[in-house]
């Protein structure tokens, strides 16, 4: 008489257990699997690229900016010719300061056309962006016409401009005050008054920030979503990114003492850095939409 062994039912498996046991791993585990399925690394390259081209348009602007700013001072034109004259070597110096004249002159067409090329890749960067935080968010798509989409994109374009300029004036605010404190003080100029003014800027940094961030993660969706179910991933945010950004100021610093380095390791720094927060962003709003109380 033969006796069946009874097969054994595996049990799960420790990384089950792991995530059965701690919520938060739970939780990355789910965001880590939405930020895959949902295309996070698709919408991340879309976000650099655009970002990159979107630099164009801004040095465009920035040039056309000067060029009115030597128009208006024409003493201060005048000297800037001399000096490359005087600096660079041979015909280089005559080849600069022609550059630099018929630069002067062009500054409006470079100003408009950096304003209509700085409108299109901006767009193209919002919507992006916006489609990112959609997917990672599971919404739907808007069937909006074309012209609808492009509208509210450059709204939303123009919206994080103010935001950012709400940031930057709190932060600056928040220094300005520093400074006036320690001026009243009398240690203006000790060592240790400017290490406290350095350490209480930074929880006013991380609030600009996550002002800032909370705004993206809420109004940039598709689709809107209430702000107590994104105040937790605002704040995340905001901590990785001041955390990028010292990074990133290390990482100049490190490359300042060679010249040659600077030229290119800066823009290596800048395409690393901005394809850093891209990815930042995105996977925290698919950690914000795997949350219990998601919208």
């Amino acid at each position: 008489m033969s006796v069946k062994r009874s097969r054994k039912v595996p049990g799960p498996s420790k990384w089950a257990q792991a995530r059965a046991r701690h919520r938060w791993l739970d939780h990355l585990a789910l965001a880590t699997n939405r930020y895959i399925e949902y295309g996070g690394y698709h919408y991340v390259a879309s976000i650099t690229y655009f970002s990159l081209l979107s630099l164009v348009p801004i040095l465009m602007l920035t040039f056309s900016i000067a060029g009115f700013v030597l128009a208006s001072q024409p003493q201060l034109l005048t000297s800037l010719l001399h000096a490359l004259t005087g600096v660079l070597p041979g015909g280089l110096g005559g080849q600069a300061t022609t550059l630099l004249t018929g630069f002067v002159e062009q500054r409006t067409g470079v100003g408009i056309a950096g304003l209509v090329v700085g409108l299109y890749s901006g767009w193209n960067w919002m919507n992006a962006l916006r489609d990112a935080l959609t997917a990672m968010y599971g919404q739907n798509r808007s069937d909006a016409p074309l012209l609808r989409t492009i509208v509210m994109d450059i709204l939303a374009l123009f919206g994080l401009a103010a935001s950012l300029l709400v940031s930057f004036g709190i932060t600056v605010s928040g220094t300005a005050v520093g400074h006036s404190l320690l001026k009243v003080a009398g240690v203006e100029d000790t060592g240790w008054g400017h290490t406290v003014l350095t350490v209480a800027s930074v929880p006013l940094a991380l609030l600009a920030d996550w002002l800032v961030f909370l705004w993206v993660l809420t109004r940039l969706p598709r689709e809107r979503v209430g702000p107590r179910s994104a105040m937790r991933g605002a704040v995340a945010a905001a901590l990785g990114f001041e955390l990028l950004k010292q990074a990133g100021g290390f990482y100049l610093r490190l490359i300042s003492n060679s010249p040659s380095v600077v030229a290119f390791g800066s823009v290596i720094g800048v395409l690393f850095f901005i394809s850093l927060i891209a990815r930042m962003l995105v996977y925290i709003t698919a950690w914000t939409a795997t949350a219990r109380d998601a919208p």
